[in-house]
Formats: C-alpha cells, sequence, structure tokens
C-alpha cells in the first residue's frame, strides 16, 4: 500500500493567522489539488493530518470543518483525485492532548486503521510541529516552502532527513519518481 501523509493548511491550502474558518475562507494553494490527483491516479492512497484548534478555541464548528472538507472533496473529485482519509485533532494546546501535532498520536491512529506501519512513509508539512510528529514514528518529512514553510527554513533547526521542496507539485513529483 503506497501512501502520503499531507498536513492540509499551508500545503493544500492557503493558511491565515485568523484559522480558516469556512468553505469561503478555503482557497487552494496553485497546483495542490491536481498534485493530489497525480498521487490519486500514481495509486497513492492520501491522508490528511491536521491541527484544528479553532473547534475547540470555538472559533468555528465541526458543520463549518465539514463543509470546508466537502469542499475540498468536491474540488479534487472533478480533478480525478481524492483524500482517502482525513485525521483532526480539535484539542488546543492547553488541553495537552496526544494528538495534537507535533505529538505523534493522529499519526499512530492512521496506523491502526490501515494497519500499516508509516516507517518510511513521505510526510509533508509546512510546519515545525508537522516535521516532528512525522520524524517522531520514522516517517520521511517533506517541508514545503508554502505557508510556514518559508519560516521554518530559516530556522533551520528541524529533522535533519527533512527534503525541502518549493511546494506540494515538487514534493509529489519527487515522491512519485521515488516510489
Amino acid at each position: 500500500m503506497k501512501l502520503v501523509i499531507l498536513d492540509r493548511d499551508g500545503v493544500i491550502n492557503q493558511d491565515s493567522a485568523n484559522y480558516i474558518k469556512n468553505e469561503n475562507e478555503w482557497i487552494p494553494i496553485p497546483g495542490s489539488l491536481e498534485s493530489i490527483a497525480q498521487l490519486t491516479q500514481n495509486n497513492f492512497k492520501v491522508i490528511i493530518v491536521t491541527n484544528q484548534s479553532g473547534i475547540g478555541r470555538g472559533l468555528y464548528s465541526m458543520e463549518n470543518l465539514n463543509q470546508i472538507h466537502r469542499k475540498m472533496h468536491r474540488l479534487l473529485a472533478d480533478m480525478g483525485g481524492r483524500i482517502d482519509s482525513i485525521f483532526i485533532c480539535p484539542h488546543t494546546d492547553e488541553d495537552e492532548c496526544e494528538c495534537r501535532k507535533p505529538k505523534p498520536g493522529m499519526l499512530l491512529e492512521i496506523e491502526k486503521v490501515y494497519g500499516t506501519s508509516l516507517q518510511k512513509v513521505y510526510g509533508v508539512g509546512d510546519s515545525l510541529r508537522d516535521l516532528q510528529a512525522f520524524d517522531a514514528i520514522k516517517m520521511q518529512p517533506i517541508l514545503v516552502k508554502t505557508g510556514n514553510g518559508q519560516q521554518v527554513l530559516k530556522q533551520k533547526n528541524y529533522p535533519k532527513k527533512t527534503r525541502v521542496f518549493k511546494n506540494l507539485k515538487d514534493a509529489t513529483q519527487h515522491i512519485i519518481k521515488s516510489s
């Protein structure tokens, strides 16, 4: 089974310091949906892991999040792509849960659900917490320069085995060639 794990905000869609609270605020990064379609067409299961603390903060509801994800699914289906699963953490840092990245709880749940190890599976993120979660269970972290990626790149404190690409499109090309 070929898997790819993607963060959502800053990787697939434009991020916002004010959170993505509804489907109108959810704007795909150019080329990202086409890249997911390409992964799908190359027999990858595409799974999203996303911190959504805006729910825990009361900024938007689970129904708002579901509407955002329906929009994403619809746009992807129009391109021949799909997301196989979405794992979310609705908690804030103060909740100290095990699922909020940089902790690997959502990734461990994926291993249970799919009955496979994520070791050496590519994980694509734009923040240090994404890369730390991927590295914690020996995945292959990829940092994209979209979203928060430029800031992370400047700090140079990400896991050593992290590969860096301009965007999801370039990362996808590498992932497909490497499979």
